[in-house]
């Protein structure tokens, strides 16, 4: 009996689609990015509502070669992609006792279970 072998081929690693991010050894960014996380956890995770803190806090990262330069448009900090608007699903229909699909009463069959047999024959 022949032993399986798993590294047989050769493992091909993708790298990050913006290069490599070295740690902040030094903390030189961590001001910016611990404003950031507090803004987070005050917004509850609503993200678009700390993008300049965010975008301050890349910028940190750019100017201390902690990562790649890059222009911000492109980064998704240009005004058209700007969040503007938004607003948060106050989930009133699950308050109310709403469940997903729970409307739907009819079993779910498979094309070969419904009573509509077709004669392909002919």
């Amino acid at each position: 009996m022949s032993g399986m072998s798993f590294s047989s081929g050769k493992q091909h690693v993708k790298p990050p689609q913006r290069g490599i991010f070295p740690l902040d050894h030094d903390s030189e960014c961590k001001p910016a990015m611990e404003k950031y996380l507090d803004c987070l956890k005050d917004e509850r995770d609503l993200h678009h509502k700390c993008r300049d803190l965010s975008k301050e806090y890349l910028q940190c990262r750019m100017d201390h070669q902690l990562m790649a330069k890059e222009d911000m448009n492109n980064m998704g900090y240009s005004e058209e992609a700007q969040v503007k608007e938004a607003k948060e699903y106050d989930k009133s229909k699950e308050r109310e006792g709403y469940v997903a699909g729970k409307h739907i009463d009819k079993p779910n069959r498979w094309w070969w279970q419904r009573g509509d047999k077709k004669d392909w024959s002919s």
